[in-house]
């Protein structure tokens, strides 16, 4: 399936619909509710919230940023990313993971950070965050926790990554 996928940031007349795909997109509500639970976070950055969409409009994929910090340098936090069932494995998320990387840039943020499928989301960049020093304070598996350096000019900190309340960590 080869579609020319749109992007861009979320709209409030979205909402419902985003809520409906990270429904279907994971086994439990989690996801949903951590979205849901972020948009009303101070993490929250307007702009930083991107959908992905067939050329008719309907609503496929999603990626989200939000303020994460690691130890006190500002960072944001890749994720929750969902993708409809019937369309994963199209290049939806990885458009609407691009785009919002791009958006990321483009505010002046310099470092993210992923946890998430170790073969996956090493196509946009991300490594191993435990080269640079980075950790979180649970324990996870040491491949599944990546950074990723926005601009060659600042090399990513090392410290813990402190993600937004709604988290849970």
């Amino acid at each position: 399936m080869s579609i020319n996928w749109i992007t861009r940031a979320e709209t409030s007349a979205d909402i419902p619909t985003l809520r409906e795909i990270n429904l279907a997109a994971f086994d439990t509500p989690s996801e949903a509710d951590l979205v849901e639970a972020l948009r009303a976070d101070p993490s929250w950055i307007d702009g930083l919230s991107i959908v992905a969409t067939d050329p008719d409009g309907k609503l496929i994929g999603h990626a989200l940023l939000t303020r994460c910090h690691i130890d006190d340098t500002p960072a944001l936090c890749l994720g929750p990313v969902a993708v409809r069932p019937e369309y994963q494995r199209t290049g939806a998320g990885s458009a609407a993971i691009r785009a919002s990387l791009e958006a990321a840039k483009r505010s002046g943020e310099h470092f993210v950070t992923v946890l998430g499928h170790p073969t996956y989301y090493p196509r946009f960049g991300f490594t191993r965050a435990s080269t640079y020093g980075i950790g979180l304070s649970i324990d996870v598996p040491d491949e599944a926790m990546m950074a990723l350096a926005l601009d060659a000019g600042h090399p990513l900190p090392s410290g813990t990554v402190h993600y937004a309340a709604p988290f849970g960590i």
